[in-house]
C-alpha cells in the first residue's frame, strides 16, 4: 500500500475465551476511501476481532491506532467517540417507533427529542447516500432492506466515518443486494472507511477494494481485490487447494415421492402462512426454494416434517410402488412408524435440530433410542455413528464428548446434516443448511446433498444464496407472501429471474410450473 495514514491499526490484537484463541497477534490496516472485505472460515476471529474494534469486546493484548494516535476502546460508546460503527446481521430495532427514534434512542444529545429535526438530518443522510428511508415510517412497516438502512443510517448520525457490516446481504434479494452496493460504494466515494464480514466471494469480488484474510484467529495477507480471484482467496483462509465447482448431474428416473396439493397454514393469530401451495419433490432431484425471510419457507418445511398444523390441503408422500401415504394430521413420530423415510435439518440447529448441552453421540442417539427393545439404551451404535460422521465430514471437536453448543456453527451444521442423512432418507429436507459457514463447509454440505441426489433421494432445499441454488437446484420454486410466484429450471433461468419473483415483480402470483 502507498504511504497513508490508515483510520485504524490493529497491532499484535490477541483475545482469548477459556483455552480458545480467537485472535492471535493480528495486524491489520484499515483505510479511509476503500471498501475492505475480511475473510476468514467459521472460528477465524473475524467478527470477534471487530467486535473489539466496536467496543463488544476488549482486547487481551495489542494496540489499536486510530488515524495513527493510540487510543482504548472499552465500550460501544466509546467507539463512536472514535468514529465507529458496526451494524450486526441481526437488527437492534424497535418496531412500534418510527426510523427516526429508533435512531436516537439511547442518546444524550441536545435536541434529541425535537423529531422534525431528527427526520431533516436522517433524510439529509438518506439523501446524500442513496437509502430508501422514511424518517416517520414506523420499522414493523418496513422491508428487511428498509429496516438494514436505519441500522447503518444510525451509526452514521452518531458520526460514524468507519462502517463494520457483518454479513450485510444474508436476507437481501438481488435487486435489494444492488442498492446496498451503490450505496456503500456511495460512502466509499465519500472518504468513509467500510469492512464488509461475508462468505459470498462473487460479492467480495464485486463490491471490495482489498481483501484481508484470517486463518485459525492469525493473520494471513491482504491484497487488491482486482489482483486476486475465489479460487486464491479460498485457498488462503482454508490452508490448501477446495474445488469451488457444485456438481449438478441430471437426474435419474425422477418419480413422484412428495406431492403437496393446495397446502394452506395459519399462526396461532390465524395470519396467512402458506396460501393455497401446490408442487411435487422427486427423487433424485434438488427442489430449490427461494423467497425473501419469512415468507413461509419456515412452515411450508415443518408442515411436511409433521412439526407444524394444515389448515387446508393435503401432503402426500408416494412410494416406489405409487402406493400413497397422507402426512397431514401426523407427527414425527408416526411419520416414522409407517416407515416413512424422512429427514430434516431444521433452520434452528440447537433449538430443534440438536441439544447443545448433549455431546455428540448422545445428540446421534436422539435418532435411534426408540429402536430399541430393551430397557437399556444402545450407546455404542450411536457411539460409532458419531465417530464416522466426524471422520468422513472432517468436524473440528475435541472428542465425542464435547457438548455440541462448544463448536463452531460450521462444525454444529456438519453434526447435524451428518446424523440425518445416515438414516437413509428418501426424503431430506434442508432449511438454510450453509447459513453462516464458510465457504469450506459449505462445499462440504454441498456434496453431501449432491450424494443423497444420487442415492435417489427428493431433496428440498430452502436456500438464501441465489447464486448457489442456481448452480444446486434441478428446479426452483419460488415463494413469495406464502404462495408460490413460480417454479424455474434452474439450469434455464437467472438470478436476476428469480430475484423479481421473490418480490411477485416478475410472475401473477400463481402457482406456475
Amino acid at each position: 500500500m502507498e504511504n497513508r495514514t490508515a483510520a485504524v491499526s490493529l497491532r499484535n490484537i490477541s483475545k482469548s475465551f477459556g483455552p480458545v484463541l480467537a485472535n492471535d497477534r493480528v495486524w491489520l490496516d484499515i483505510y479511509r476511501g476503500e471498501i475492505l472485505a475480511l475473510l476468514g472460515e467459521n472460528g477465524s476471529g473475524k467478527t470477534t476481532l471487530m467486535n473489539m474494534l466496536s467496543g463488544i469486546y476488549f482486547p487481551d493484548e495489542g494496540q489499536i491506532f486510530i488515524d495513527g494516535n493510540p487510543v482504548v476502546i472499552r465500550s460501544p460508546k466509546d467507539a463512536y467517540q472514535h468514529g465507529i460503527g458496526m451494524i450486526h446481521q441481526h437488527f437492534k430495532l424497535v418496531d412500534v417507533l418510527t426510523a427516526a427514534e429508533n435512531i436516537t434512542l439511547g442518546l444524550k444529545e441536545p435536541g434529541r427529542f425535537d423529531l422534525r429535526a431528527v427526520a431533516n438530518k436522517v433524510k439529509k443522510i438518506a439523501d446524500t447516500f442513496g437509502f430508501d428511508v422514511d424518517p416517520n415510517q414506523r420499522i414493523y412497516d418496513m422491508s428487511v432492506s428498509q429496516k438494514q438502512s436505519v441500522e447503518i443510517i444510525k451509526v452514521l448520525y452518531r458520526g460514524a466515518d468507519i462502517l463494520i457490516l457483518d454479513e450485510p446481504t444474508a436476507v437481501l434479494t438481488p435487486q435489494e443486494t444492488d442498492r446496498l452496493f451503490a450505496v456503500l460504494r456511495n460512502m466509499r466515494d465519500e472518504g468513509k472507511a467500510i469492512v464488509i464480514i461475508t462468505h459470498k466471494m462473487h460479492e467480495v469480488l464485486e463490491l471490495s477494494d482489498r481483501v484481508a484474510i484470517l486463518r485459525h484467529g492469525q493473520f494471513i495477507g491482504d491484497m487488491l481485490t482486482k489482483d486476486t480471484n475465489a479460487q486464491e482467496m479460498t485457498n488462503m483462509m482454508v490452508g490448501h487447494a477446495v474445488n469451488l465447482n457444485i456438481a449438478r448431474p441430471e437426474p435419474k428416473n425422477p418419480k413422484p415421492r412428495i406431492e403437496v396439493s393446495h397446502l394452506s397454514i395459519k399462526d396461532m393469530e390465524g395470519v396467512t402462512k402458506i396460501d393455497d401451495v401446490s408442487f411435487t419433490a422427486n427423487s433424485g432431484e434438488i427442489l430449490g426454494i427461494a423467497g425473501i425471510s419469512n415468507n413461509g419457507q419456515k412452515e411450508l418445511l415443518d408442515a411436511i416434517a409433521g412439526l407444524q398444523k394444515v389448515t387446508n390441503g393435503s401432503i402426500s408422500y408416494i412410494e416406489e410402488d405409487g402406493t400413497r401415504t397422507e402426512l397431514v394430521g401426523m407427527d414425527p413420530l408416526k411419520i416414522a412408524e409407517l416407515g416413512v423415510a424422512l429427514s430434516f435439518v431444521p433452520e434452528d440447529r440447537l433449538g430443534m435440530g440438536l441439544v447443545g448441552n448433549m455431546d455428540l453421540s448422545d445428540n446421534m442417539m436422539l435418532r435411534s433410542y426408540r429402536r430399541g427393545h430393551s430397557a437399556l439404551t444402545d450407546r455404542k451404535a450411536p457411539r460409532r455413528l458419531a465417530e464416522t460422521v466426524v471422520r468422513d465430514l472432517d468436524v473440528s471437536t475435541p472428542s465425542l464428548e464435547t457438548p455440541v453448543r462448544k463448536l463452531s456453527g460450521g462444525n454444529i451444521q456438519k453434526v447435524l446434516v451428518g446424523r440425518e442423512i445416515s438414516t437413509a432418507p428418501t426424503v431430506l429436507l434442508t432449511a438454510y443448511a450453509v447459513r453462516g459457514l464458510d465457504i469450506n463447509s459449505s462445499y462440504t454440505i454441498y456434496n453431501l446433498i449432491n450424494q443423497q441426489k444420487e442415492n435417489g433421494v427428493a431433496v428440498v432445499y430452502v436456500g438464501e444464496d441465489l447464486d448457489v441454488l442456481l448452480e444446486l437446484a434441478d428446479r426452483i420454486l419460488v415463494l413469495c407472501g406464502g404462495r408460490v410466484s413460480g417454479i424455474l429450471d434452474g439450469r434455464k433461468t437467472n438470478k436476476r429471474e428469480v430475484g423479481l419473483l421473490m418480490t411477485q415483480l416478475g410472475g401473477d402470483g400463481t402457482n406456475a410450473g
